[in-house]
């Protein structure tokens, strides 16, 4: 966080780090995962796209549209259940707007459809690097 005073344009996302081989898009506390994700994905020269949402309501689908357009892969990760989410809502405007530029099916990597267990157990909940890798990789061999 600066320690200046800041404000975020509602609506604009950031493009973090421009890639041509995939789309990672997040927001909020699972940006940290999907920089490191980004980070040990390069050193597999796999040139990742990260975007990072900032706001959901409303979204940017332009900046998703344009870098989907650009890679033709998208892996999207989100803290939350995958049912009726933030990453549903993405995937149907890549289907919607950017369809044939696709060269893999679009990967979402979500918490699971169930309750938030007790703190012991959130790590095996929550998305991680592991997960957001293996689903770049998965999207890579299309």
């Amino acid at each position: 966080m600066p320690e200046e005073h800041y404000v975020l344009p509602l609506g604009q996302a950031l493009v973090e780090k421009e890639g041509n081989d995939v789309t990672l898009i997040s927001f909020g506390a699972m940006m940290k995962i999907a920089r490191q994700s980004a980070e040990q994905l390069q050193k597999e020269n796999i040139s990742v796209e990260l975007i990072d949402l900032r706001t959901v309501s409303p979204l940017d689908a332009k900046t998703i549209i344009s870098s989907v357009e650009k890679t033709g892969r998208c892996v999207i990760l989100q803290e939350a259940p995958r049912s009726f989410s933030v990453s549903s809502q993405i995937s149907a405007i890549i289907n919607e707007k950017a369809l044939l530029s696709l060269k893999a099916p679009i990967m979402r990597v979500t918490g699971f459809d169930a309750i938030m267990p007790l703190a012991k157990l959130e790590d095996f909940f929550l998305p991680n690097e592991a997960r957001v890798i293996k689903a770049v990789r998965d999207v890579m061999k299309y």
